[in-house]
């Protein structure tokens, strides 16, 4: 079954303690490369602002530098959270991305700031955009669609290049969106996978074809942690449960090394709320990881799985992904 399923990364371009945004920049294209090369589908990145740790702010900036460092996967954002940004500078942004990178460039959205109150203001946008996000999905579509006459307002590049636009979500809401506008839609359900059954199943069900999409298209992101043997799987997993800890603790977001046990770092109420987070990785051996998701294709028709691997050494990180393509056989 995974044989048909095409497999695709989100990344959040995560700083290493003690290490900076520049030296992450040069690990995110070198693993890029390695996806790439071993025929990954899709390549994201996450916007986040005032995030210690993560260094993905300037999403379609990195987007064009991991484009130019790769060859075939699509690159595209996972996602721009529309709230923060007025359409028109998005379309012109990803019409440059799609002139630069024909047909390999992707536009996945948020409705969500993705970010606190006093950063969503720095960002100088309206405190009631997300209300706005069904209106501004539907400006998008039009300045990247080809102009029309009589047109007054126009994406220049972005006009008629259709970059494809995709709803992000980890609520009911985008995905009801996604179904009546005959979009694609990935839920996020490598942070936030309460609601995934019932997200997808309301996609299925309200779905209208469109223009861009005949039948429904899920995506399903999960947290992927694959070693050689459970042991090891399980070790490097304490990288993402430390972070997430951090998170919880409104703490500055570095990857920092595995530990051999999380006891004592945190309370029974952290590990419930970390352990509720991470209620979809898959970690564990290719074995593991393959019949856990042979049993969500299954039970889900998913399409496309979207996999983060916040691992803490590079060289592992790449080793994870040859790892993951190993169960398509």
């Amino acid at each position: 079954m995974l044989d048909t399923i095409p497999f695709s990364l989100l990344e959040l371009a995560s700083i290493r303690e003690g290490s900076d945004a520049s030296e992450t920049f040069k690990h995110s294209l070198r693993y890029a490369q390695a996806a790439d090369d071993l025929g990954f589908k899709r390549f994201w990145l996450a916007e986040h602002h005032n995030m210690e740790g993560i260094a993905s702010s300037a999403t379609a900036v990195l987007i064009g530098y991991i484009a130019s460092g790769t060859r075939r996967m699509r690159v595209g954002s996972g996602g721009v959270m529309l709230p923060n940004h007025p359409p028109l500078v998005i379309a012109e942004q990803f019409g440059t991305l799609a002139s630069m990178y024909p047909d390999r460039i992707d536009l996945g959205l948020g409705r969500a700031p993705g970010t606190d109150p006093v950063t969503a203001r720095a960002l100088r946008r309206d405190d009631h955009a997300a209300d706005d996000f069904p209106t501004e999905v539907g400006l998008l579509q039009q300045l990247l669609a080809p102009i029309m006459p009589n047109q007054k307002l126009k994406a220049i590049p972005g006009a008629g290049t259709q970059v494809p636009i995709w709803l992000l979500g980890s609520s009911l809401y985008s995905a009801q969106l996604a179904a009546l506008r005959g979009l694609p839609y990935a839920f996020a359900g490598h942070f936030a996978p309460r609601l995934m059954r019932e997200a997808i199943r309301l996609y299925r069900m309200h779905f209208q074809p469109s223009e861009t999409l005949a039948e429904p298209y899920v995506m399903l992101g999960l947290p992927l942690i694959i070693a050689g043997t459970e042991a090891r799987a399980q070790l490097i997993a304490t990288t993402g449960k430390q972070r997430i800890l951090a998170l919880f603790r409104n703490q500055p977001l570095w990857l920092r090394p595995p530990v051999e046990t999380m006891a004592g770092l945190w309370t029974p109420q952290e590990e419930a709320g970390v352990n509720e987070f991470l209620s979809l990785a898959a970690i564990g051996t290719p074995t593991q990881v393959k019949a856990q998701l042979e049993a969500l294709a299954a039970e889900l028709e998913i399409n496309e799985f979207m996999f983060t691997n916040d691992l803490y050494d590079p060289d592992e990180r790449i080793r994870a992904l040859e790892l993951l393509m190993s169960i398509k056989n």
